[in-house]
């Protein structure tokens, strides 16, 4: 069954001019400012963004299993997993898939560049860049290795050792990146290989087919919902409407809003301009899926990163830390609905609330009157894994006005330039591997709005290019981060096993892939 739902760091001291909205848009600017569904003052806002920034984190300390992380013993583990397993609910997993895989080939790219068809270019290259030595040396290991051979021998006359042996290794990367051969430079991450097995090669989308089948199974059936572009859609489909129908599994996809795309900025803060002149506009990171997650209707909603799938000789330890986190999400549920439905009665629960609160990740700062309002809150089970020097965010205690709350924190979201701040961040025991379980109805059934429980100062600036000049692009708080900063939160310790991403392609050449 397919459904398709509307579509649609720089914090600092800098001083930039920024001009008035009369002077800044062109009659063509708006036209394609009302295209996107966007407000001219929304533009202006996100242009002082720019100029002002955003303010940093002020962390207080790392979340540790000591302060703020739960380590479970193997009975909590086997109690969660049973409690979990026997909910009657309706559940659903939410997989960004979006994203374009072209960061996962920079090497190669670049490669293309510089290769000149010669072996002295290919020894010295290679010398200089371990990553394209590997990925040569074990192209015949990879997934995909065998519908290139096929697609480049009938395209080109000859296999791609034959080429390789011919120091025609240029054209075997271009037949595996660009739309003459396999495209896997343009195409999204959920629709490479990524996995071989004895009949089959397995994209990451037929992973979490797969995987989903395990724990995301509700009353209702299995349901799974991917974002994706619009210009994937019929990709998407064609790829997982026959797989989806044999699994007996409920699909769905819904696209970034265009409304959430924010305007590229010059280094001075002015709108940037494409090559015709137009106005440029960039998707506003995984923030702006907010409004995706927020239109689904589910008890339980287990979210993942798409390039986050293991072999199926490694899902055990995956599937049984998801019912983990969603039997722990389910028992704080129980206790705060509990908590709210005594306060409906005309109970006195101020007392065992702020010990509930303080369970949840909120310390602090606030009223007893404030206190049943806290509690009534979407929740968020987050798994963290030690930290063994992944780029990327980490659990952490941060300052929210006179409270303490847990947070997930990225590092454009740190205040680098403050020398304690930097030591906080950087003394981190855990990282964000993003893989959560979300409670977003209330104690009544009735659907959080989930927009409400964003903190919009947790977006950040950073700098790109654009055909070789440089650029400001603006993200919005983050889907995990900044997105729920106002969630109750609890963070639990998963083993490093269920974290796998694949961020280059070399990746794939790792034990947990090959």
């Amino acid at each position: 069954m397919f459904s398709y739902e509307n579509e649609q760091l720089r914090g600092g001291n800098f001083i930039f001019k920024v001009l008035t909205t009369k002077s800044m848009f062109t009659d063509k600017d708006k036209q394609l400012i009302k295209r996107k569904g966007i407000e001219e003052s929304q533009i202006e806002d996100q242009l002082m963004r720019f100029k002002n920034g955003f303010l940093p984190a002020p962390l207080l300390a790392p979340a540790t299993v000591e302060n703020g992380i739960l380590l479970l013993s193997k009975e909590e583990v086997d109690h969660y997993t049973s409690n979990y397993d026997e909910s009657e609910l309706e559940v659903m997993k939410f997989v960004p898939a979006s994203g374009a895989a072209t960061r996962m080939f920079k090497p190669l790219f670049s490669f293309l560049q510089k290769f000149d068809g010669t072996k002295e270019s290919f020894d010295t290259y290679c010398q200089e860049h371990k990553k394209t030595k590997k990925f040569f040396e074990n192209l015949n290991r990879f997934a995909f290795y065998e519908e290139l051979n096929e697609s480049f021998t009938q395209t080109h006359g000859i296999s791609v050792d034959q080429a390789l042996n011919d120091y025609k290794h240029d054209d075997v990367i271009s037949h595996l990146l660009y739309n003459e051969g396999l495209n896997y430079g343009s195409l999204p991450k959920g629709l490479l290989k990524f996995h071989k097995y004895d009949t089959e090669s397995r994209t990451p989308a037929e992973e979490h087919l797969v995987e989903g089948v395990t724990y995301a199974k509700g009353k209702n059936g299995v349901k799974i919902h991917f974002t994706i572009s619009p210009d994937h859609q019929a990709k998407f489909e064609d790829h997982i409407i026959a797989k989806s129908a044999e699994k007996n599994i409920d699909v769905s996809f819904s696209f970034q809003q265009a409304d959430t795309d924010t305007i590229a900025a010059t280094p001075e803060c002015e709108p940037f301009r494409a090559d015709d002149g137009s106005l440029l506009f960039r998707p506003a990171g995984h923030g702006a899926l907010l409004e995706n997650l927020n239109a689904l209707n589910a008890d339980v909603i287990f979210v993942k990163n798409i390039d986050n799938v293991v072999p199926d000789r490694l899902k055990e330890e995956t599937i049984k830390y998801k019912k983990v986190l969603a039997g722990v999400l389910l028992a704080y549920q129980e206790r705060v609905f509990n908590l709210l439905k005594k306060a409906d009665s005309g109970d006195d629960v101020t007392s065992e609330a702020k010990s509930l609160l303080s369970e949840l990740g909120m310390k602090g700062g606030y009223s007893n009157s404030e206190t049943v309002r806290l509690l009534n809150r979407p929740i968020r089970v987050c798994g963290m894994v030690k930290n063994e020097g992944e780029p990327g965010g980490g659990p952490f205690w941060v300052k929210k006005q006179d409270a303490q709350t847990l947070q997930i924190v990225e590092s454009a979201q740190v205040d680098t330039s403050s020398d304690e701040q930097r030591e906080i961040f950087e003394a981190g025991t855990h990282f964000n591997p993003v893989d959560l379980v979300l409670g977003v109805k209330n104690y009544k059934g009735e659907k959080f709005d989930l927009m409400q429980f964003r903190d919009d100062e947790a977006g950040f600036i950073s700098e790109k290019s654009y055909n070789g000049q440089k650029l400001l692009a603006m993200e919005l708080p983050g889907l995990w981060n900044g997105s729920m900063a106002d969630w109750n939160t609890v963070f639990v310790e998963v083993p490093l096993i269920t974290f796998n991403p694949v961020k280059t392609v070399t990746d794939l050449l790792k034990e947990n892939h090959c």
